[in-house]
């Protein structure tokens, strides 16, 4: 069975199947990428307690950055966030993200199951 959360004409921002969790991208907001870093994780952990998951069960992470130096910066915000031995398989690029002021995006695939 699938189930789809929060659907509209274009997509829906959660959709489970099988136990498995799979949020649209999430951007933040904020001038530097630290800060739109932080609030995605946020937007992120609200998606994940809709469907019964958290920043422990992700299984992958697919992070995209508009400009690849701020790697680091992202990364500063991202480790605090993930629980020491819950790191997911993840990989990160650089991409014209929406908008110019749009500075990282996050997809985020998890389980429900602990």
């Amino acid at each position: 069975m699938i189930e789809r959360i929060e659907t509209n004409a274009r997509m829906s921002k959660i959709v489970k199947h099988n136990g498995i969790v799979y949020l649209c991208g999430q951007v933040g907001e904020g001038k530097t990428v630290a800060d739109q870093t932080r609030d995605c994780l946020c937007r992120i952990d609200a998606l994940l307690e809709k469907a019964n998951a958290s920043n422990r069960t992700i299984l992958q992470a697919i992070v995209w950055l508009s400009d690849m130096a701020d790697f680091d910066a992202m990364n500063d915000v991202w480790d605090a966030w993930i629980p020491e031995g819950h790191a997911p398989a993840r990989a990160c690029g650089e991409a014209r993200l929406a908008s110019p002021e749009r500075l990282v995006e996050i997809i985020i695939t998890a389980t429900d199951r602990p």
